[in-house]
């Protein structure tokens, strides 16, 4: 299969680019650092990098400050390059686990890819399809594997998986042993227990829909896969290529699991050992199943409901419509959720926050209350627990409410929600829901955002994130100040534009 040989590539490419490191000494290299230190703070960039772009807040209001830190994370060996970043996480040792996708680069950004194959017409190729006619494109850059592990110092401690991992895919994850790569790396979680969980959303037969080309040819990604830490398989839970979305199956997967479709992101309660699966650009609902086996638990829609239904006056129940057409109507609570419910994140008092992107909300719910058959078609508070919700800038077209994560304060009393559209980080009092600050703004540069698409937090309160679409970059936003948690009144509407 084309997707197996798709790198096989990076063996020989890395013994081109792995020659001798330079010949600058230890002691000038230190020179030149401290040389470099000082003009930085001579000519006033470190000053720069706090000037604000976002308003305070009112009321006398308190929360966290950022910053960005520009050297994070430090340059990749091996002369590799980031994707587009579908998935981030912070795991309980502080370790930050970067999910890219390498072939979201083009023919230029993995310009060191030499041929190693024709195609169809006989025309060499690289291992991602690009052609190369004449050899080597250029001197930059090599896909690193799809998942990469980093401390706090910004050190590349691991990286494994994906086509862009030599002999991954025929030796650690075979097919013939029910492990399929994700046509598309979207969502990683890291349980209480050392487990890597990795999702994906590739419509591998759908290329005019945002996929690769040279992806997976299994089909669209319906499973979710499970490692250890070094990249052994464990589990995977769903067939890969199922025809389309079915928000009510629970048993059509390997051995009696369910069947997800285009999941997004989830967690594990590591109370309980459930995982939750925010399911996800097909199906519309909050999967949940046994973390151990994969086995069946409950599932629940918008506001609790179970089963799941879009609008009765659809043809079609998986087409729904743009956010913007209920929103023009007044209709701020739709009953489904919309195309991609993006998120399950869970906080220490057991809630479960749902980012129904589509819908440009965040849904709060009780996890010791949902999953059973409920119906709640009022959108009652404390029916099917269904808890609350906020609406993130609902009057932009875009969805808005793609991650969130939560202060390390004992309360966790503030709530950051990454909107892609806007391209910031709302600063939520978690209490009352108000927005208190921003973090970053649309842009280019470090500290500015495009398509910011997860947000994570290590035990000092410090963010990370991570771009898709052309941004392809993390960036660590370290906190300072005395505020580590959030108080007070702000905003009550979030996201409004100002």
């Amino acid at each position: 299969m084309r997707f197996r040989t798709v790198v096989a590539y990076t063996v020989a490419s890395l013994m081109l680019m792995i020659a001798g490191a330079g010949c600058t000494s230890t002691a000038q290299s230190s020179e030149r650092g401290d040389d470099a230190i000082d003009r930085l703070e001579e000519v006033g960039s470190i000053s720069r990098l706090v000037e604000r772009t976002a308003p305070a807040a009112p009321g006398g209001a308190t929360a966290p400050s950022f910053v960005v830190d520009p050297g994070w994370p430090k340059p990749l060996p091996n002369n590799w390059k980031l994707g587009q970043i579908g998935g981030l996480f912070v795991d309980r040792h502080d370790n930050i686990w970067v999910y890219h996708r390498p072939r979201s680069l083009n023919s230029n950004e993995a310009g060191a890819l030499p041929p190693i194959a024709v195609d169809a017409n006989g025309s060499p190729i690289d291992g991602l399809g690009n052609p190369r006619p004449y050899g080597q494109y250029s001197g930059c850059c090599i896909p690193a594997p799809s998942v990469l592990k980093f401390d706090k110092e910004g050190n590349l401690l691991a990286a494994w998986g994906g086509p862009a991992d030599p002999g991954f895919l025929e030796e650690k994850c075979r097919e013939e042993d029910g492990c399929f790569w994700p046509a598309r790396e979207h969502g990683i979680f890291v349980d209480h227990n050392d487990f890597v969980w990795i999702s994906g959303n590739g419509q591998a037969q759908n290329v005019g829909n945002g996929q690769f080309p040279w992806a997976a040819t299994f089909g669209d990604d319906s499973h979710v896969l499970k490692f250890t830490s070094d990249g052994e398989f464990v589990l995977q839970i769903g067939h890969a290529g199922a025809p389309g979305p079915n928000s009510d199956d629970t048993g059509s997967g390997p051995n009696g699991t369910p069947q997800p479709y285009l999941p997004a992101d989830m967690t594990v309660d590591p109370e309980t050992n459930r995982l939750y699966i925010a399911d996800g650009y097909g199906n519309r609902r909050i999967l949940i199943v046994d973390a151990e086996d994969g086995s069946y638990i409950g599932h629940f829609g918008a506001y609790g409901q179970n089963p799941v239904g879009d609008p009765e006056t659809s043809s079609d129940p998986y087409d729904s419509g743009p956010w913007m057409e209920d929103y023009h109507r007044g209709e701020m609570r739709p009953r489904f959720f919309r195309s991609p419910l993006h998120c399950a994140k869970l906080s220490g008092d057991g809630l479960l926050y749902a980012c129904d992107r589509g819908n440009n909300r965040v849904q709060v719910f009780n996890t010791a209350e949902v999953g059973a058959p409920c119906s709640n078609p009022n959108a009652e508070a404390g029916r099917c627990g269904f808890v609350r919700e906020v609406h993130i800038a609902p009057q932009t077209a875009g969805g808005t409410s793609g991650a969130v994560n939560f202060s390390t304060d004992p309360a966790q009393s503030c709530l950051y929600v990454a909107d892609l559209s806007n391209n910031t980080i709302y600063t939520l009092n978690r209490e009352n829901l108000h927005e208190l600050d921003r973090v970053g703004r649309g842009g280019r540069q470090i500290g500015e955002f495009h398509w910011v698409h997860v947000v994570s937090i290590d035990s000092e309160g410090n963010l990370y994130t991570g771009e898709v679409d052309t941004g392809m970059r993390v960036q660590k936003f370290l906190r300072y100040g005395n505020a580590t948690g959030c108080e007070g009144t702000g905003w009550e509407e979030v996201g409004q534009y100002r």
